[in-house]
This record gives C-alpha cells, sequence and structure tokens, in this order.
C-alpha cells in the first residue's frame, strides 16, 4: 500500500507546487507523509460533509482544489468552516493536500486546458505567456465549426454543467469560431483574449464593469467559479489513477455548488 507521501509526490511530479501564483497556498494544509494511505477523495472544497464521506469510505487523504488554509490563522476555535475543518481532521487524522493555482497553470493537463478539450477546440494554446519560471496562464482554440451565440451557449452549458450563463451580448445571432477562457477567476486576462482575436472569453467572477467595458470588443462569459473548476476533480482522479491504477480513489459524490441559482 503507498504510503500518503507517495500519493503526493505521483500528484506533484505532473503538478509541480513551483507553478503556483506567489499569493497562493498549494501544498499539504496537513500531512502524516509516513502515513499507509487507505484511500483518498478528491473534491474541489473541504467540507464537514466532504471529511464524513472521507471517513465512510475509509479514505485518509483529502485531495482539494482550494486551499483549505489560504490566509494565516492565529487560532482554532471552530468559529468558522476553515477552523472546524481543520480541527476535525487532525482529530480523525485525514491528511489534506491541495493542488490549486498550480494546477491552473499546468500545461496541457490542467484546468483551463480540460475545459478547451470539453469544449472539442483544436489548435489549443496558452492564453498568455509567463516572464518567469510559471507557464502561462488561460487557454485559447477554435471550434471546428462556428456556431451562433445562442448555439454556443446551449453547448457551454452542456460541457460545464451551469444552469445560467451570464453574458456581455444578447445578440444570439453573433457567430463564434475562436474561443479563449480560463478557469475559476481568470478576469484580468480579458485583454490577453482580445488581442489574440477571440470572439468569447469564458471565465467566472465577473464584476459588472468588465461587462460594460468590454462589451464591444469579445463577448464575456461569466459560467461560475464551480462549474469553471469541478473538473480537477477529474484531473487529480487521472494522475494518481496513472500511477496506481488499482488504488482507492474517489470522487465526492456529497459535494455540490455552494451557489443555489433560485
Amino acid at each position: 500500500m503507498p504510503k500518503v507521501k507517495d500519493i503526493i509526490s505521483a500528484l506533484e511530479s505532473r503538478i509541480p507546487p513551483v507553478w503556483q501564483e506567489d499569493y497562493d497556498n498549494t501544498g499539504i494544509q496537513y500531512v502524516e507523509g509516513n502515513d499507509e494511505c487507505t484511500g483518498v477523495m478528491l473534491c474541489v472544497d473541504v467540507t464537514s460533509e466532504i471529511l464524513a464521506e472521507a471517513v465512510a469510505k475509509s479514505c485518509n487523504l483529502i485531495i482539494t482544489h482550494h486551499p483549505l488554509l489560504f490566509r494565516a490563522r492565529k487560532s482554532f476555535q471552530g468559529r468558522d468552516r476553515v477552523e472546524s475543518v481543520t480541527a476535525e481532521a487532525i482529530k480523525k487524522g485525514i491528511n489534506i493536500y491541495s493542488c490549486h493555482t498550480s494546477a491552473d497553470n499546468a500545461p496541457h493537463i490542467g484546468v483551463s486546458w480540460v475545459m478547451a478539450k470539453r469544449l472539442g477546440l483544436k489548435d489549443i494554446h496558452c492564453l498568455t505567456t509567463s516572464d518567469d519560471s510559471l507557464p502561462g496562464s488561460g487557454t485559447i482554440g477554435d471550434l471546428k465549426s462556428p456556431m451562433r451565440l445562442s448555439e454556443f451557449v446551449a453547448f457551454v452549458k452542456k460541457c460545464f454543467g451551469s444552469p445560467v450563463v451570464r453574458s456581455s451580448s444578447a445578440n444570439l445571432n453573433a457567430l463564434v469560431k475562436r474561443v479563449a477562457l480560463c478557469g475559476g477567476a481568470g478576469t484580468e486576462f480579458i485583454t490577453d483574449a482580445i488581442k489574440k482575436n477571440a470572439d468569447v472569453y469564458i471565465t467566472s467572477d465577473s464584476k459588472l464593469n468588465y461587462f460594460l467595458d468590454y462589451a464591444d470588443r469579445i463577448i464575456l462569459l461569466d459560467i461560475g467559479h464551480y462549474e469553471a473548476e469541478e473538473c480537477t476533480k477529474e484531473i487529480f482522479y487521472d494522475i494518481i489513477t496513472e500511477k496506481f491504477p488499482n488504488f482507492a480513489l474517489y470522487k465526492s459524490q456529497s459535494e455540490s455548488n455552494p451557489v443555489h441559482y433560485l
């Protein structure tokens, strides 16, 4: 049986922590690396429900996209989800490892790449380039055949499970061919998408002024943050099963979008 540190090493061999942004806290949240790993639970965010699911499945390692511990804490008194989940994980001996912006930036297998492949884009490449050791952010590519915006939005909803898509354009007959995107919150790359002549830019957490300021230059589609990162479970699953094909590995079934569309 592999140890916890072996599972983490397999993940880091494909998605090195050095690819994270400088503000991030990718990596170990709480880990006893020499423990034998009894199973892995994969999720976007750790909650008490996912801890219970991990216990029920005899998993002592949770791999999550968003870091549980993102900012420094001076004490753990159960005042919020982060404090209570951290304390409970330690009590139950459940290790937690987060793979955040390193997974966002990972070339060819990262979040934006998986999203582009779901859309069936061709000639995919990074939307941005980096001046340092980081890979580029986002992706851009072309649809196999142009679509009208009405058809494309329906396709996007199906690909990412988005019940609602916010659009900067109401022209449903607009033609979409070149698509740029960034998983999670990527509005800082809108101008990069414009410079590379994208018809549409897909991301999440877009402020109202972005819909106003760029409306005449590109179609901005906001699909929701969870919807733009849910594929991380698929990424982690594929990497780990490639190294440990018969290992107990689970995508959380209790996790759902924390945003409810009423």
